[in-house]
């Protein structure tokens, strides 16, 4: 019997690795590819073995590459939320042109099928009710109120704070950065391929992923990664605002699961999923838990903020349970004690991405 054939770009890369192995447990011909960008990887990166090094804007490269390839599962990108606006044309060529170029040689070679990296960030602002119960668009958060301690969202019409709801995958799509823009474009470029030849996308909208082998002293590291590096310099975990700030973190072994069950889920047109873990947890007790588990110092809640940071983003994981058949197995709580003694990948980031 013939395996299926899967294309996976960013196979190299902390989540795509992980994806690469639950792949090749599941038995699928797994062709691994990534492009090294020595801002994810460090100036002299070797691909691991196995791992083709090619470019996902190189049209001929990936057109060889998708011969018998039956499905794409797309994680190439470059990511972060940007650390200022000259990151822009990196993000814009690496990740939408990235994936434009992608979807051109996939219909050249025949291949229909995507499974496509998308993230929770497209949402921007998390859901919120007013106190009578009511959806509610928030008003922006003020400087001045940052500034006196005042965080929590509040209803535009009466200044009382608004209390966070589930975010469903029907929600606005209202990017905050240039990672979130990149993500919302790959996701409309990937929309409009399926319409156009008929092809099937399902999007995994990642919640906060964390776990073993996840990348450490960047900018462009996640916050439970942050925090880890601060614990080991014997420093207290830096949280901003009150640390009351709401997400849902998923455990990359969840995140691989993920992508084998959309895999074999084989959906008809365009979907997109929440990857979460359906158990909602503050960034604050993120910190406390690493810290307490590592044996390090307590968090310090500093009161700090950056202006375009969301207050609350919680995902509704009921679509991926009963259309993919996805359920995280590993909870934050238990998954992020264990996380204060995980493996990270000590590869240095040689400068912002380039594009």
């Amino acid at each position: 019997m013939t395996r299926t054939r899967i294309l996976l770009t960013g196979a190299a890369g902390f989540i795509g690795g992980h994806i690469r192995v639950a792949l090749d447990d599941a038995g699928f011909d797994v062709v691994a590819v990534d492009a090294l960008l020595p801002s994810a990887h460090g100036a002299d990166a070797e691909p691991p073995n196995g791992v083709v090094c090619a470019d996902v804007r190189d049209l001929p490269a990936l057109t060889a590459l998708l011969r018998g390839v039956d499905v794409v599962c797309h994680q190439a990108a470059v990511v972060g939320a940007g650390v200022d606006a000259g990151d822009a044309p990196a993000y814009a060529s690496h990740n939408d042109f990235g994936t434009a170029t992608l979807l051109a040689a996939m219909r050249e070679s025949g291949c229909s099928r995507l499974v496509l990296a998308s993230s929770m960030v497209v949402y921007g602002e998390g859901r919120y009710r007013n106190v009578r119960g009511e959806f509610v668009t928030p008003a922006s958060r003020r400087p001045a109120d940052l500034d006196a301690g005042i965080f929590d969202d509040q209803d535009p019409e009466t200044g009382e704070p608004l209390e966070w709801a589930l975010v469903a995958e029907d929600s606005p799509l209202r990017p905050r950065s240039l990672y979130a823009a990149s993500k919302v474009a790959q996701e409309n470029y990937a929309l409009a391929w399926s319409l156009s030849t008929g092809g099937s996308v399902t999007a995994l909208r990642y919640h906060n992923v964390y776990g073993d082998h996840m990348p450490r002293n960047t900018p462009y590291a996640g916050v439970a990664a942050m925090f880890r590096s601060s614990l080991e310099a014997g420093e207290p975990p830096r949280v901003f605002e009150d640390g009351r700030q709401t997400r849902d973190f998923v455990h990359v072994h969840d995140v691989a699961a993920a992508n084998v069950a959309a895999v074999d889920g084989a959906l008809q047109g365009f979907s997109a999923f929440n990857v979460c873990s359906g158990q909602p947890i503050t960034i604050g007790e993120v910190a406390a838990t690493l810290a307490r588990s590592y044996g390090g110092p307590a968090p310090v809640v500093t009161g700090e903020y950056r202006p375009g940071d969301v207050r609350h983003l919680v995902a509704d994981p009921r679509s991926a349970r009963e259309t993919l058949g996805f359920r995280a197995r590993i909870m934050p709580t238990e998954g992020i004690a264990a996380f204060a003694h995980a493996p990270l990948r000590n590869a240095a980031a040689a400068g912002p991405p380039r594009v």
